[in-house]
């Protein structure tokens, strides 16, 4: 039977953890839970409030909650994108240094994910049905952006996320003041996609051709169309 005597001191020991180095099917699978996560289940997020937390629910007509409602249905989808197309770049990415920084920005995506999701829910509304294939187009699209190179992935981001800040903005329009629920997740949105772009500008992302940037400029009326009904 052991003794302890009452002045003793306890040792502590400390120990160094070295970063573990994932191989491109580590990755893979990585992936493929993200994925589930982000379309079937609850995503991990930061420890970061919901902004609407601090709001109450306001009184709004039937007209005005449906439209509120696929509105962020459709930044419920947008945020889905979003995941896919980090992941995909991160899949493909050339640097550490850059893998890292969309992976970093991932996690504020994640926020914003379950943010419009837990919106949705307050407002009686489900999640786009075509969730799963705008996931596939996305990841495609960002894999092929980081086998393009760490510039021109770095430089889509930047491009994606001025294209997001503006359709904010046209969203915060149409949803009424007395919304401060909806309107607080959507200013919080916009604040982290305009941080995001000035990282990856500051990382050395590149402009892109015009043609590249409507052509993104079309995925996501397309997108937010669709989503708004289905």
């Amino acid at each position: 039977m052991h003794r302890f005597n009452r002045k003793s001191t306890p040792i502590m020991t400390t120990r160094t953890h070295q970063p573990r180095h994932y191989t491109q099917l580590d990755r893979l699978l990585i992936n493929a839970d993200q994925a589930l996560r982000t379309l079937f289940g609850r995503p991990q997020t930061t420890e970061r409030p919901n902004p609407a937390s601090d709001h109450d629910e306001s009184e709004l007509r039937e007209d005005q909650r449906r439209h509120i409602a696929r509105l962020m249905r459709i930044n419920h989808t947008g945020e889905v994108c979003a995941q896919a197309l980090y992941q995909g770049q991160a899949l493909t990415a050339k640097l550490p240094e850059t893998r890292d920084r969309l992976e970093r920005s991932a996690e504020e995506e994640n926020d914003h994910l379950a943010w419009c999701a837990e919106r949705l829910e307050e407002l009686g509304d489900r999640k786009s049905l075509l969730n799963p294939v705008w996931y596939a187009g996305s990841f495609a699209m960002g894999a092929a952006a980081g086998l393009a190179g760490d510039k021109w992935s770095l430089g889509f981001v930047v491009e994606t996320e001025r294209q997001v800040e503006n359709h904010l903005n046209g969203h915060l329009e149409q949803i009424p003041a007395q919304d401060e629920k909806s309107r607080s997740i959507l200013e919080q949105m916009k604040t982290d996609e305009v941080r995001h772009a000035q990282v990856a500008k500051a990382a050395g992302g590149t402009d892109l051709p015009g043609p590249i940037r409507q052509a993104m400029k079309l995925t996501s009326r397309i997108m937010t169309r669709t989503v708004y009904w289905v």
